[in-house]
């Protein structure tokens, strides 16, 4: 649980050396080397509840692989078992269930916000505070580059050791995390700076504190100021897109999912214990919710799905950045030639029509 006690909110600024592809300067008083979150692990990751005989398999290749040597010619044997390993990895994904794909968008290897920084950006400074409160960790902020294409980054922050998770709150934003928000992406305006933002909570921080300080009133006012916004606005769901608090950041031209995230409501522990006052449903839950990347594409509530790599985005860090990439200077070049107007005109639609019935005249608030 984050600290709910007040923080200074500093202007200062201090600079790291990079530490990957982007050069991260931070503003604000705070080292910036990591962006609040280690680097995925490269070794073979932590094995899910349905991946047992894939962990098995992979465990098999890497002692072959650890064998072989000059004196120790066995190719045949590594290529054919990487041959099974990938059919079953095939197999195994393609028939994964709603619950699967949360457990695959929680795996505590997969690559999330500051991965994405450090390695698929080219430069990256990071700004801090709300200018009233203190300065979240759930939430990052920053002016990102690729290429020459720049624009303001702002994603959700989970950590990736237990001590960057704790103060990442686990990527539960508190109010002041909105607030800070909300002001990065005003500068963007004011800078004629397209926004792109990566949505990983379960949702927004729920405690007390939080309340007290207005966490309703921070969401609500995100979404209806990022409705107003003539910049081009990108959401990626990366992992976890939990109820307000994805949407406090995810009122966008283009919504994307990563191919293995969800986006919903409510967890589907949340939904089982309110519908069924049974946590032991969430499996069942997870399927009434219809909140995979190809249910909500297939229904109209995204605009794309970015593939991820065979076996999820743990499994190739490296393609999935490399994927990310690619995505947002294609879905940037895509909005830069529309007029201001009507990117403002076409978002406020979109949202509008999110679950109109075919054949009869939606509400239009």
């Amino acid at each position: 649980m984050a600290n709910d006690d007040k923080k200074p909110d500093t202007e200062s600024s201090s600079a790291s050396e990079s530490d990957g592809r982007a050069t991260q300067v931070a503003v604000g008083g705070a080292s910036s080397g990591t962006v609040g979150e280690s680097p995925s692990p490269t070794s073979i990751p932590a094995g899910l509840p349905f991946e047992r005989d894939i962990q098995e398999m992979e465990r098999k290749l890497a002692d072959l692989e650890y064998q072989a040597g000059d004196d120790l010619d066995i190719t045949a044997e590594v290529d054919a078992l990487r041959k099974k390993l990938r059919k079953r990895l095939a197999d195994t994904y393609e028939g994964l269930s709603a619950w699967d794909q949360v457990t695959v968008a929680r795996h505590p290897d997969r690559p999330v916000t500051g991965d994405y920084i450090r390695e698929a950006l080219d430069d990256f400074v990071e700004l801090h505070g709300d200018k009233a409160y203190g300065d979240d960790p759930a939430i990052v902020t920053g002016l990102g580059r690729i290429g020459k294409r720049r624009f303001m980054l702002v994603g959700h922050r989970k950590g990736r050791t237990t001590k960057e998770r704790l103060k990442c709150n686990f990527g539960c934003a508190h109010p002041e995390g909105y607030r800070k928000a909300l002001r990065k992406m005003q500068l963007a305006e004011r800078m004629g700076l397209p926004i792109v933002t990566m949505i990983n909570t379960p949702g927004a921080y729920p405690g007390i504190g939080a309340e007290e300080r207005g966490q309703a009133a921070a969401i609500a006012e995100n979404i209806l100021r990022m409705f107003e916004f003539k910049v081009p606005i990108v959401a990626y769901v990366i992992g976890e897109g939990g109820s307000g608090g994805a949407l406090g950041i995810g009122i966008a031209d283009r919504v994307l999912m990563l191919q293995y995230s969800y986006y919903s409501v409510i967890s589907p522990e949340g939904c089982a214990a309110i519908l069924w006052k049974d946590g032991s449903r969430s499996p069942e839950a997870a399927e009434a919710l219809g909140l995979t990347a190809g249910i909500l594409s297939k229904i109209g509530l995204i605009d794309g799905v970015v593939e991820e790599p065979l076996g999820g985005a743990h499994r190739d860090r490296p393609r999935m950045i490399q994927a990310m990439r690619s995505s947002i200077v294609e879905q940037l070049t895509a909005l830069e030639s529309v007029p201001r107007g009507e990117l403002v005109a076409g978002r406020r639609q979109k949202f509008r029509y999110l679950g109109a019935i075919e054949g009869r005249f939606p509400v239009v608030v």
